[in-house]
């Protein structure tokens, strides 16, 4: 029991290390190469767990190596442009000046209901609308529509809008004080303090979140349920 407790456990922080390797993507959003890598380590994974005959370098090593060569690979795409279009493919125009490109759209073996669909996702109903619609190496399709179909920007109707995005920080999570973002943000216990009271708080632990965005805007929301 506790050797199947310490081989899961030992193969699943050995992939959560080997996806985070491969950085931030969702699983619509892998290459074919990192589809195929990802499906691969999960097989071998499977194997040392559920037979306690096999070594647990039998499942480590080969997936060690599996994450080496995609690293390896990595490596080189950044540096040749052909290996990389070799490897992971290049993207592909399916419509073109609001034209169907029906050759692409047989060589990427991609439906007229497929693309109809994915247009339709994007709130476009017609395909005369769309300038281009590129299928990138993902599967993803990016739809760029004519500039007279885009809404208008502000820039374009010669409005001049005063730029008040922020980026808020998380100072209190779940009544933890991130002290690391505190300090970030040029503030200390003494300030924290003094805003909870102003808050009518009494403790960080009453508060569910708290953030302070650049122009000094505070925002606290006390946890629910407390007396």
């Amino acid at each position: 029991m506790m050797t199947a407790f310490a081989r899961t456990i030992i193969l699943y922080f050995l992939i959560m290390v080997g996806l985070r390797l491969m950085g931030k993507r969702q699983i619509g959003e892998l290459e074919p190469s990192e589809l195929v890598l990802t499906m691969m380590i999960s097989d071998l994974a499977t194997v040392p767990m559920q037979d306690f005959g096999i070594p647990l370098l039998a499942g480590v090593i080969p997936i060690l190596t599996l994450l080496a060569i995609s690293m390896l690979l990595s490596q080189i795409s950044l540096r040749h442009l052909r290996f990389r279009a070799m490897v992971c493919g290049t993207p592909s125009v399916l419509i073109r000046n609001g034209e169907l490109q029906q050759d692409a759209m047989r060589r990427n073996r991609y439906t007229l209901d497929e693309l109809l669909e994915e247009l339709r996702g994007q709130g476009i109903a017609n395909i005369a609308d769309v300038k281009y619609a590129v299928l990138e190496n993902s599967g993803q399709l990016s739809v760029l529509p004519w500039a007279a179909q885009q809404p208008p920007t502000a820039s374009q109707l010669g409005l001049e809008v005063e730029d008040d995005v922020t980026l808020p920080v998380v100072l209190i999570n779940d009544g933890r004080v991130l002290a690391k973002n505190l300090t970030l943000c040029g503030k200390d216990n003494a300030w924290l303090n003094k805003t909870l009271r102003k808050e009518k708080v009494s403790s960080p632990r009453e508060v569910f979140l708290m953030t302070l965005d650049e122009q000094g805007q505070v925002v606290c929301v006390k946890k629910e349920g407390l007396k």
